[in-house]
């Protein structure tokens, strides 16, 4: 367990990076006009993605968990291509990129990395559907992995429709003399 507790603590190390990009870029952002949409759900995610540590560490140790190595390493290493995903999406939309929606008017939908495939419109809502589900399951926490994937699932219908608002904002081409972030 105490690995398994080490890798929960590290994606939630993870997290708090991404906080601080989150809040360099919503500076940014805020700074050049930029408008935030959905604060109501924001809180719901902040509270989801908390829960899913903290359910990981506590069912494994509580429940007693134990670590199948067939369902283990394969979700283990699901955990480590989300984190992957996760960060190409972020390093892709650069200073767009934020854990909030918020849009920035003249600035163009970013259409290069993962977000240049027309049919994964979302990429860093798959990676963080993977992580949700394969990161419980590392170490056989599946009331967590449901718990989540089904609560993740209801609050990205909100989210997706929220941000797709948002996104409808913004202009299909550049700016003249703009480029994109």
């Amino acid at each position: 367990m105490s690995w398994y507790l080490s890798l929960v603590l590290l994606v939630g190390v993870e997290r708090l990076a991404e906080l601080v990009v989150a809040r360099r870029n919503a500076r940014w952002s805020l700074a050049r006009g930029g408008v935030v949409h959905g604060r109501g759900h924001y809180p719901w995610m902040v509270v989801l993605h908390t829960g899913l540590l903290a359910g990981c560490v506590l069912e494994v140790g509580l429940a007693g968990r134990p670590f199948v190595p067939a369902l283990g390493w394969p979700m283990f290493a699901l955990v480590v291509a989300a984190q992957g995903l996760r960060w190409w999406c972020i390093v892709t939309l650069g200073r767009q990129w934020n854990t909030e929606v918020i849009v920035v008017p003249g600035l163009s939908p970013v259409t290069r990395g993962p977000y240049r495939l027309r049919w994964l419109r979302h990429p860093n809502y798959v990676a963080v559907a993977a992580e949700g589900l394969a990161l419980p399951l590392v170490h056989g926490a599946w009331v967590t992995a449901l718990t989540f994937t089904a609560l993740n699932a209801a609050l990205m219908v909100v989210r997706i429709r929220c941000e797709e608002a948002a996104l409808a904002t913004l202009s299909p081409t550049p700016s003249p003399g703009r480029a994109p972030a």
